[in-house]
């Protein structure tokens, strides 16, 4: 069991659930006073994506991650920036008959050109998401080809910035510890296990397990489980060794019927933390068990 549990909140995300509930976050400041809420529930690690602020679709502008950066370094918390690098890899096949027709939305960039806000900005950390995958029921397919990874994960290397390993999917970790095979990853290697996505790794713990089984040595991890089996697999990812996410990117509720803010999740999670005997991590601790190079 993990002793000292770091809790990244995962505060907006890109899908569409903005109408679904008044507490995601869509402003830069909206999401940067998130951040700092949930900082001060007990998150050590902010995770963030952005909004374009008058529709709340999601966006790659690197003046919106800027404007939640500038915002959450002037504030009076101390919590571990974590963006994205994941977005640009969205493609929407077109019908059947013509999928090359390829549908609104679409926004397929390479993985460089992904790294655009992380150049400029220098977060702690940045997510790497680790390989494609059919992303729900209809004709989304989320695009990260090897070779993206490999560009990607080079240059997130030479800036300094530690990557975290989005993992959908077995084959997703098996191409992460070729990476770190590589000598792209530096020690100790971050992995995010991210089950229930529909059509990635079930939210069950034998595939969790599996998962567990195949990192390799010293590599720190968290995991998370989407909607209803969030504060399951929460429970489960502590027991096995692992840290914590919760967020709204990931779950609107508090619990059935109860919508809840990042601040709730956050204290939820830190709840269950204690009531299991451990103790929730700072940004210090999560700073020098990570090795991170803080930025300024």
């Amino acid at each position: 069991m993990n002793q000292n549990v770091i809790i990244t909140c995962a505060l907006t995300g890109a899908g569409a659930t903005t109408d679904k509930s008044p507490h995601v976050p869509v402003t830069p400041k909206q999401i940067a006073d998130d951040a700092i809420a949930a900082a001060k529930a007990g998150a050590a690690v902010a995770h963030i994506h952005v909004r374009d602020p008058e529709t709340g679709a999601p966006s790659r502008d690197t003046e919106l991650y800027r404007e939640v950066v500038e915002r959450i370094r002037e504030s009076d918390t101390d919590v571990v920036i974590n963006l994205t690098a994941g977005m640009g890899g969205d493609l929407l096949l077109g019908p059947d008959e013509n999928p090359m027709d390829f549908a609104e939305g679409t926004d397929v960039v390479g993985g460089l050109e992904r790294l655009q806000h992380i150049e400029e900005l220098r977060p702690e950390i940045c997510t790497l998401d680790c390989g494609s995958l059919n992303f729900g029921n209809h004709n989304l397919v989320y695009i990260s080809s090897p070779e993206m990874l490999r560009a990607g994960a080079k240059r997130v290397q030479e800036l300094g910035v530690k990557p975290e390993l989005e993992i959908f999917d077995t084959g997703n970790l098996w191409f992460a510890n070729q990476l770190l095979a590589e000598g792209l990853l530096d020690d100790p290697p971050l992995f995010q296990l991210c089950m229930g996505i529909p059509w990635g790794a079930p939210p069950e713990l034998g595939t969790l397990k599996a998962m567990v089984d195949n990192l390799p040595a010293g590599a720190q991890w968290a995991g998370f489980g989407i909607g209803r089996h969030q504060f399951p697999m929460a429970a489960q990812v502590m027991l096995m060794g692992g840290n914590m996410r919760v967020g709204l990117e990931d779950n609107l509720y508090l619990k059935k019927g109860q919508l809840a803010t990042n601040a709730q999740l956050v204290e939820k999670a830190a709840g269950i933390v204690e009531i299991l005997g451990g103790s929730v991590a700072t940004p210090a601790e999560t700073r020098e068990r990570l090795k991170l190079n803080k930025q300024s």
